[in-house]
């Protein structure tokens, strides 16, 4: 047995607690979409939310489920363990910082912060905790789990903004006063004509 595997042992318990965490919340974004689609929310517009909001939170709490996922693999070695963290650790400074880069103007000011920055500083201690294995094994574990911990403080935050938002929402209204159905378009209201013209004296 090599020296990380009885750390790891001692970690077991948080990384289920946190794999259990991240995969339930995941699964309740999706009852999160579902009534987000139910407010009538044009199409366009859904769709740049979605990937700005949603899809963004959702990938935190994938990457705090991977990483938990992955030390807890048998046989690890040090190389092993930094190579599975870096790996997510790197893979989220990409993402975070494309979403700084390019997919600013699709969020407010504050939303940046928590949506891209925090993640982005979160990922980057996830990748320092990595490397620091290789020199201090218990230390770079510890920065790990921190990394870890904000990752999915900052998810569920933003899940708990995103469902108030979706909450506090008034369903669409068509112009006919009927409630709209999600981006799908409702069919128009057919109307029963004799001959051609409607008769003005039926009942």
């Amino acid at each position: 047995m090599n020296e990380l595997e009885p750390l790891l042992e001692r970690w077991a318990n948080f990384y289920l607690i946190m794999s259990t965490a991240a995969a339930t919340l995941i699964g309740l974004m999706f009852v999160v979409i579902t009534l987000a689609s139910e407010r009538g929310v044009e199409e366009a517009e859904a769709t740049t939310k979605i990937r700005a909001y949603l899809t963004t939170t959702v990938v935190y709490f994938a990457s705090v489920l991977g990483v938990a996922t992955l030390l807890t693999f048998p046989n690890h070695t040090r190389l092993t363990a930094t190579l599975c963290i870096c790996l997510v650790g790197v893979a989220g400074l990409v993402y975070s910082g494309s979403r700084i880069a390019s997919d600013k103007e699709n969020y407010l000011e504050h939303d940046l912060i928590h949506y891209a920055v925090f993640p982005f500083a979160a990922y980057g201690l996830l990748v320092l905790g990595g490397v620091l294995i290789l020199h201090d094994t218990q230390r770079g574990l510890t920065f790990v789990a921190v990394g870890m911990l904000w990752l999915l403080a900052i998810a569920i935050r933003n899940s708990w903004g995103i469902a108030v938002g979706v909450v506090s929402t008034r369903p669409r209204r068509h112009r006919d006063g009927g409630l709209a159905e999600g981006i799908i378009p409702n069919e128009k209201p057919k109307h029963r004509q004799t001959g051609g013209h409607q008769n003005e004296n039926t009942p």
